[in-house]
């Protein structure tokens, strides 16, 4: 991706933050709310899991690459303006982590000047490790060999299975738009954070539609995608790594008609 190989501490920095999490899952820990009174998105919980996660991969970052920027979920953004900026979620899907379901990852990504370069979607409980540098990408489980990842072609919307968090996610505005693209697929999965992305880029699912996302929670899965042979934008078409309202699809005809449809 650049002339600096980043691949052996990606490694590095799943496996720490992997070692660090898997004790709290499924444990009696305690959840905080985030979210701030009477915010339109309610319940936003965050763990000491999720805190340590970020601790250890900002250690190790500043540890060996101290001119790097950082954005984190946990705890906030340093040296934004910086040639490379991590991009870091320690575990997206937080509340299927309190919840003791394993569609959660903890998300690794980076930037070089601004664009998404690679990114990491690291499972420790089920010892999957999605990788991908916006021109191929790759899934390992536990030890077995890494296996190239392919989105599917998937020719219309009524062919389509499509992907999102949750459909009580999207604003006023958003919903119409939305439910007008879920009536049209085929098949409809809810609840799944960047595990759909994974899906997709796996070649199991051929949409993912989002809205209210923050960089970190998009940025490592941009490349993974799109390595992967899909595509990932905004939902007028631009690019995705300021977060907002997000579509990915396996399919780059597809994206296009799917686009179509959320800007009527």
């Amino acid at each position: 991706m650049t002339a600096i190989d980043f691949t052996g501490f990606f490694e590095r920095l799943a496996r720490d933050s992997g070692e660090v999490i898997l004790p709290f899952f499924r444990s009696h820990l305690g959840v905080e709310d985030k979210s701030a009174p009477g915010a339109p998105r309610g319940f936003d919980p965050v763990t000491e899991a999720d805190r340590a996660a970020e601790t250890v991969l900002r250690r190790l970052i500043g540890a060996t690459f101290p001119d790097h920027g950082i954005i984190g979920e946990e705890f906030g953004t340093i040296n934004p303006g910086a040639d490379y900026v991590w991009v870091l979620d320690p575990i997206d899907g937080t509340r299927s982590f309190i919840s003791g379901v394993p569609m959660w990852g903890t998300l690794i990504g980076l930037m070089h000047h601004g664009v998404p370069a690679y990114g990491v979607m690291n499972q420790p409980y089920t010892s999957e490790r999605f990788r991908g540098d916006g021109h191929s990408a790759s899934l390992t489980h536990a030890d077995n060999p890494p296996r190239p990842l392919h989105s599917r072609r998937c020719a219309t919307l009524a062919e389509a299975t499509l992907m999102t968090t949750s459909p009580y996610l999207f604003g006023d505005e958003e919903r119409p738009l939305y439910k007008g693209v879920e009536a049209e697929a085929r098949l409809v999965r809810y609840g799944c954070d960047c595990y759909a992305y994974c899906m997709l880029a796996s070649g199991h699912v051929d949409l993912v539609i989002e809205s209210g996302l923050q960089p970190y929670d998009i940025v490592a899965l941009i490349p993974i995608v799109e390595g992967a042979g899909g595509k990932v934008t905004n939902w007028q078409g631009g690019p995705a790594a300021s977060g907002g309202n997000i579509v990915a699809s396996g399919d780059a005809s597809l994206h296009e008609q799917v686009l179509k449809r959320l800007n009527r």
